[in-house]
């Protein structure tokens, strides 16, 4: 099949009856990445940079562009994702992370799938991960997807602080062109994710009231790596492949020693300062006057 050329995507948002886009882009000290994310998507109706009070050019780069840039304190993903759903005016959303790219083969293929409205309330689309300048081809990453594609009104994240799925009524078929993620450029770059995210994982679960034990911080990081590695054949990667899963193991760790360490204080009767969440149930009300679980909001 032939590759999409700018000019085509200029036909495709011009067809008649296309249903609208709004593009999502949430960002934190991304200046390295932002131009390149809101070029990949600059043929969307309306793109919304929603920062988080990046300490670096994130912001002043994107103002360059012809985008709506907001701030807003980050309480997780989910949190900031549903905030910007809400302020989106088109019917369609399309959600990008700041170290994603949306190739054109993609964008062809979202403006089509808009230009005769579907039947189906969002899309899944897999993402090709880059780690260290390799595409990762095992390890669980080359079956990676995700739900970004929805209509406005009918998606919406749990209230989580972490790995948070998007919650779509009905099915969410996968299109064919991938997203392309530059998930880990360096070790620089990834350590302060890694950490965050160890870090909001055991904040999510001591919330949860969950327990940890040997099972937890011995078992389940070696599960997570003879899981990736040994069945989901991460060898086959090479040293990319031994180091990824050793960093994915060392994650689950991380996390589960933390909330042990939580629990230990909490015995010792200290008060756990965890990382701020979202108590807003506006932030987790859908459009259409739903929560999240399909009932009735309250007015």
């Amino acid at each position: 099949m032939r590759r999409p050329k700018p000019s085509d995507l200029d036909a495709l948002r011009q067809a008649p009856g296309r249903a609208g886009l709004s593009v999502i882009i949430t960002t934190f000290n991304e200046e390295v990445n932002i131009a390149d994310c809101i070029e990949s998507v600059a043929w969307a109706d309306e793109i919304l940079v929603v920062d988080s009070f990046s300490r670096d050019r994130t912001v002043e780069i994107a103002r360059g562009y012809p985008v709506q840039v907001l701030q807003r304190e980050y309480f997780g993903s989910a949190a900031q994702k549903n905030w910007a759903i809400d302020r989106t005016t088109k019917d369609w959303v399309l959600i990008v992370d700041a170290d994603e790219r949306v190739p054109l083969p993609l964008a062809g293929e979202i403006l089509r799938t808009l230009a005769d409205p579907p039947g189906v309330n969002g899309f899944s689309i897999r993402r090709e991960n880059i780690f260290i300048d390799r595409v990762m081809r095992h390890s669980g990453w080359s079956t990676d997807k995700v739900i970004r594609l929805f209509r406005r009104d009918k998606g919406r994240y749990p209230n989580r602080r972490v790995h948070a799925d998007l919650a779509i009524e009905g099915p969410t078929p996968l299109l064919k062109h991938p997203f392309v993620h530059y998930t880990f450029r360096s070790f620089d770059q990834y350590f302060d994710k890694f950490l965050k995210y160890a870090e909001w994982g055991a904040a999510q679960a001591f919330r949860e009231g969950r327990s940890v034990g040997v099972l937890e911080i011995a078992g389940r990081p070696l599960w997570r790596f003879l899981r990736t590695y040994v069945l989901q054949l991460g060898f086959l990667d090479g040293l990319h492949g031994l180091v990824l899963c050793t960093l994915q193991s060392f994650g689950v760790f991380l996390k589960y020693a933390r909330l042990w360490e939580y629990r230990l204080r909490t015995r010792r009767g200290e008060v756990i300062h965890l990382p701020a969440f979202d108590e807003d149930p506006r932030t987790w009300r859908r459009q259409d006057g739903d929560e999240e679980d399909g009932t009735p909001a309250a007015s």
